[in-house]
């Protein structure tokens, strides 16, 4: 990012858009937050790719941190993929120069995201310009700006489609035409379970968190640790069981399309729900978090 702050005047700037509540909107409370996550194990970090939630920091934060804690910290741009986006839906760009966070600006990978979108224009893609509010990209910037405070950002968000596969795929062959080294980070929740979300086929209580924990967010894990796109888009969209199924389908296109690198190996890092972050019984309402990793 040299230089970044001598050609602010001539850079177009993505605001964050989120309201208070979502994560800490001050570099300190973002640092004291993060920093145990840096050298929680004292291990070297090497993974190529991650699934982290996208709720606030309150409640998924430190499973989202998990994932980015299991990432390169040598990667020269960190990609996050969203979501929100129904199938069929053109995929949408971040085309801003840079993205500012509490932390600072981010700047963004522009030659790398061209890459990528001429070749969605090669592959008869629709890709529009990002300006929508949305929790899915924003709320891991801060993350992505602490982790890697030297690299440039692409983000895009993907639609629920097998489209998005091929997508991931695109993402690993212009990094490879570029050499450029990268990490991915797919922003992708599980079971929205409860009367809040019109999906309750188990009641209330405790049995149903169970059913959330050991049944329906279970299956989804289990199919992306299996590598199956087409499971991982039948179990998110079929059972409920993932909210941003495109996201995750394009971290599997992205790693199983390394060349010469075979594709690494995934491990569930972290799971947890909101269900208890505010004390008490089991709320009506609750929402699965998973943090996945490919080392």
């Amino acid at each position: 990012m040299d230089g970044l702050a001598a050609n602010i005047g001539a850079m177009t700037i993505r605001e964050p858009s989120l309201p208070p509540g979502w994560y800490p909107k001050n570099a300190g409370a973002i640092s004291r937050f993060l920093e145990s996550w840096k050298t929680r194990d004292g291990t070297t970090r090497d993974g190529l790719a991650a699934l982290a939630p996208h709720a606030g920091w309150y409640y998924s934060g430190a499973t989202a941190a998990a994932a980015f804690a299991s990432l390169d910290g040598g990667a020269e741009t960190l990609v996050i993929l969203g979501g929100h986006l129904a199938a069929a839906s053109p995929a949408f760009v971040a085309v801003e120069d840079a993205v500012r966070t509490p932390l600072g600006l981010m700047e963004i990978d522009r030659e790398l995201r061209d890459a990528l979108c001429s070749a969605l224009t090669a592959d008869s893609r629709v890709w529009l310009p990002d300006t929508c509010q949305d929790n899915t990209v924003e709320v891991l910037v801060p993350m992505a700006r602490f982790f890697f405070p030297r690299a440039r950002l692409a983000a895009l968000r993907l639609p629920a489609d097998s489209s998005s596969y091929r997508t991931g795929r695109m993402l690993a062959e212009a990094a490879g035409a570029l050499g450029r080294k990268i990490a991915v980070v797919g922003s992708t929740d599980l079971t929205h379970y409860g009367r809040n979300y019109g999906f309750n086929p188990r009641g209330e209580g405790k049995g149903a968190l169970a059913w959330v924990r050991e049944v329906n967010d279970r299956r989804f894990i289990e199919a992306v640790l299996s590598g199956d796109p087409a499971a991982v888009l039948n179990r998110a969209e079929g059972e409920r069981s993932a909210c941003s199924a495109g996201a995750a389908l394009g971290v599997l296109g992205f790693v199983q399309n390394q060349d010469p690198r075979p594709a690494p190996v995934p491990e569930l890092l972290a799971y947890a729900t909101s269900a208890g972050a505010d004390g008490g019984g089991v709320p009506d309402s609750f929402v699965g978090y998973a943090a996945i990793g490919w080392n």
